[in-house]
């Protein structure tokens, strides 16, 4: 029977799938505004497509690092002060996304909204990568010592490898974001939509095979693998390979559920590779931070699990809800107020 740390570490990658999922498309049409929006119009309809999302698929993160915090408050120490510089620019990026997005439908100058697509623009870049970035250096190992700290300079996080991996979750979010429009928008704005999902296919794939066929050298995240990955690899693979098909046939749906998969199916990997450890150290096996060297007493897991089991059915028919009373596409004629 599962015990309450294994319990929390996969609520936490739960927590971080959902993110990945739902705010994965939004970095994916914030970086895409300048591509597709070819005027104030079309600029409109994207942004209005995660008009009443974005902000609530914001709160999966807080939710999760704020379970990490409670459950884990090692692993959230170690993770928060050692990646400090990668932190605090998806911070900054947050924050100028949103002041964009809340500014863009309260100004009228055409170069203070050029301003604001900027700040989207970047605001959803800078998170993108950087949380590629953090991902690959923790499945990759950090220098983490015997007092559960990191050491060494910005070259331990900034390294080629953590670099193609913010890359890679760059690219997977725009084809993502893209696969989102075709599915939430009409006319020109869907066919620009559905070509640049076309067009980023190919290039995701090749990054994320380059990605993966050097994880093998990088990471211990494939050893014992052989030449056939396992289910859950080839379950992404498999999700992967079926968003041409549905884009062929023009069926949205299928296309955008087959991309959320592939991000589904890779981020369940790089946690089901991690457990038991949640941060592993390249120092040696002795310092891995693992789900029972970082974890909280027993009787705050017990008060966390019993506030969750409350609480979490109602924030997930709250946002199923959501989903559900904006499921039209958005139109140049459904357009009122904001953005």
């Amino acid at each position: 029977m599962m015990d309450l740390q294994a319990l929390w570490f996969v609520l936490i990658a739960v927590l971080f799938i959902g993110y990945f999922f739902l705010e994965g498309f939004d970095f994916g049409v914030g970086m895409l505004l300048p591509i597709l929006g070819r005027n104030d119009t079309e600029k409109r309809v994207i942004l209005n497509s995660m008009g009443p999302f974005w902000d609530a698929n914001e709160v999966w993160i807080i939710t999760a690092a704020g379970a990490m915090f409670a459950a884990f408050p090692e692993w959230y120490a170690t993770l928060f002060s050692g990646f400090y510089l990668p932190m605090f620019l998806i911070l900054i990026g947050l924050i100028v996304r949103i002041a964009g997005i809340e500014f863009r439908g309260k100004v009228h100058r055409q170069s203070r909204k050029n301003l604001c697509d900027l700040l989207i623009f970047v605001g959803s870049f800078l998170p993108a990568f950087m949380w590629g970035l953090i991902i690959t250096n923790i499945v990759r190992g950090l220098p983490i010592d015997a007092s559960k700290n990191m050491v060494g300079g910005l070259d331990v996080i900034f390294h080629p490898y953590a670099l193609l991996g913010g890359l890679v979750a760059v690219v997977v979010f725009i084809l993502h974001g893209a696969l989102f429009l075709t599915l939430r928008t009409t006319d020109n704005v869907r066919l620009k939509a559905h070509k640049a999902a076309e067009n980023f296919w190919l290039p995701a794939g090749i990054l994320l095979a380059v990605f993966a066929w050097l994880g093998r050298s990088q990471t211990n995240l494939f050893d014992g693998m052989g030449l056939v990955p396992g289910t859950l690899p080839l379950l992404a693979i498999l999700s992967f390979l079926i968003i041409p098909i549905a884009l062929k046939i023009k069926n949205d749906g299928l296309a955008f559920i087959s991309g959320g998969l592939m991000i589904l199916f890779a981020t369940v990997v790089a946690f089901e590779g991690l457990f038991p450890n949640v941060m592993p150290s390249s120092l040696g096996a002795e310092y891995h931070l693992t789900i029972r060297n970082s974890s909280s007493s027993p009787y705050t897991l017990q008060v966390m699990s019993i506030v969750a089991v409350t609480l979490l059915p109602i924030v997930l028919g709250y946002q199923a809800y959501t989903y559900w009373v904006f499921r039209q596409r958005v139109t140049p004629q459904t357009l009122e107020g904001g953005y």
